[in-house]
């Protein structure tokens, strides 16, 4: 079992957790909140609303001005076995910062994506056969694009980092082999979420950008891996927590790509989406994908005390929860749809 470092000068980890949490909170809103009182944020990056948009006003993307250098940090602190993840992190954060000023070419993004997975992978490569490693390399790939294709709706991608980085810090510390380090580095993104949610829940003041959402959902794939290879949780822990995300962005790519669209293009197709368009709004959009989070993370913690056929069942029966919540959707969907096209 890992101490948890000495800066934080605590007796127990969840204490210890609790401190980086509020710490990193405090230093991401301090930062955001500069950046909104100065201006500084409208030069950074702005999104300007088009057809697909669900927002209607100009909006500074800089969330990840205040989300990445804090995890980093933190990272390195209270985690320096993690060094290369938080490296990574901040080297995503930069091309993604370009991407989001001057606009990069999709293969210079899912390069830059690819070669960021690949070496956390190949320099921290886990006992299993090559296959089953560059299948897990993938998923950590598309975990990354996904959070971004996630990042379209007030409060929706911060809360689920507020969310899935702290039922990560909950697993590392009550898990099989607790890894305090590990626990206490998720507790700090989860509090750098919860700083950028301040400004970003409904009516959102900043967006989260590619700055933000590439390097966060690098370090859910980057920090489920480890969680993983250092014993403290099963392969399905991570999916399980971030399940609803991936449910969302997996199903939507799928039907995009049979229909023969391109895929990586904007647009207003996904679950949460059509749940805004339906007349939810953003901030009860938002408050119902947090219940969800909340209720897998909860049913994901007390799974890992259950057996290895215990915990498939738990994954197999959240799997066909979240399932029936998009088959709702589906169904609220289509019936707003028949609606419209009996409109004269």
């Amino acid at each position: 079992m890992t101490r948890p470092l000495s800066p934080f000068l605590v007796d127990t980890p969840w204490t210890a957790a609790a401190c980086a949490a509020a710490f990193a909170l405090v230093a991401c809103a301090l930062i955001l909140g500069l950046l909104l009182k100065t201006g500084f944020a409208w030069r950074l990056a702005t999104d300007i609303p088009n057809d697909r948009s669900l927002h209607t006003r100009p909006t500074p993307r800089v969330g990840g001005w205040g989300i990445v250098p804090v995890s980093v940090i933190a990272l390195l602190v209270v985690a320096p076995s993690m060094w290369l993840a938080a490296v990574c992190a901040a080297f995503l954060a930069a091309v993604s910062q370009i991407d989001d000023r001057r606009g990069l070419p999709a293969r210079v993004r899912f390069g830059a994506h690819l070669l960021a997975v690949a070496l956390l992978v190949a320099l921290n490569p886990a006992p299993v056969p090559w296959w089953a490693l560059a299948a897990v390399g993938f998923l950590m790939v598309w975990l990354v694009n996904l959070y971004n294709f996630m990042d379209g709706a007030d409060g929706l991608a911060g809360g689920m980092a507020l969310f899935g980085f702290g039922g990560y810090a909950i697993g590392a510390l009550t898990g099989a082999t607790p890894q305090i380090d590990l626990g206490v580095a998720s507790a700090a993104i989860a509090g750098a979420a919860g700083g950028f949610l301040l400004f970003n829940f409904h009516p959102a003041r900043i967006f989260l950008g590619d700055s933000g959402s590439i390097p966060i959902g690098f370090l859910a794939g980057a920090l489920g891996y480890w969680g993983w290879l250092k014993g403290t949780w099963p392969i399905w822990f991570p999916a399980f927590v971030f399940a609803p995300f991936i449910a969302d962005a997996s199903v939507t790519l799928l039907r995009r790509l049979a229909r023969g669209e391109k895929f990586w293009q904007a647009h207003r197709e996904h679950y949460y989406q059509r749940m805004v368009r339906l007349g939810m709004g953003h901030a009860r959009t938002a408050c119902t994908w947090y219940l969800l989070m909340l209720a897998g993370i909860m049913l994901a913690n007390w799974a890992l005390g259950l057996s290895p056929v215990g915990q498939w069942f738990a994954v197999a029966g959240w799997a066909i929860v979240v399932a029936a919540a998009g088959v709702v959707v589906d169904v609220c969907w289509r019936r707003h749809q028949t609606r419209l096209s009996e409109q004269p």
